[in-house]
């Protein structure tokens, strides 16, 4: 049985952050899982533009080349782990843009979430982004990572120095957004 895919995505797209460093950790964690087909994506290699369709995209007619490639990887994926920062008390607009590009390619998937942030962890961002996505029938998980004042756990070579409490945490959200991709596999077949 082949396992199911999971897209470990950098939400940030700023050209200097601390993203990748996260979602390399966060990845190799899924790795380690063993339960996905675990992929690494950066959002700021899809260059997406405002939104900038004729179209709804309900309709799934792009007629640009960089909306047919993010439509391709997101509908490559059965589930999500969005590695997002706070800014200003909310995920970055890179995130509500990329959303916002298409419809049907989210539906009934799971997503996790790493927030990243000083004393807040991004929990605000995580929570604003988590309404976003329930409007795109996905699915949020309760379980997540907070990873708290981040600056302090970055090594100075590069990578992420996680805490325990962060590794215990990703794992246990991968393992719930496991259960829920393999209960939402139905709803994804029709």
């Amino acid at each position: 049985m082949t396992r199911p895919v999971l897209h470990t995505l950098i939400c940030s797209t700023r050209p200097v952050r601390v993203g990748p460093a996260v979602a390399e950790w966060a990845h190799g964690v899924a790795q380690s899982h063993g339960g996905f087909d675990a992929k690494l994506v950066d959002l700021a290699s899809f260059n997406l533009p405002v939104f900038d369709e004729p179209e709804h995209p309900r309709f799934g007619r792009y007629v640009h080349e960089h909306t047919r490639a993010w439509s391709a990887s997101v509908s490559e994926a059965d589930a999500f782990v969005f590695v997002v920062p706070e800014y200003n008390y909310a995920p970055p607009s890179s995130l509500l843009n990329a959303l916002t590009y298409l419809a049907r390619e989210w539906n009934y998937k799971p997503v996790g979430f790493v927030g990243y942030a000083g004393i807040s962890g991004g929990m605000r961002s995580v929570q604003v982004a988590k309404g976003l996505v329930n409007t795109f029938k996905m699915v949020p998980m309760f379980e997540g990572v907070s990873v708290v004042n981040v600056a302090q756990q970055l090594q100075a070579e590069g990578g992420l120095a996680a805490n325990p409490i962060n590794q215990q945490s990703a794992t246990a959200m991968l393992d719930e957004l496991l259960r829920w991709t393999n209960a939402l596999q139905t709803l994804r077949a029709k």
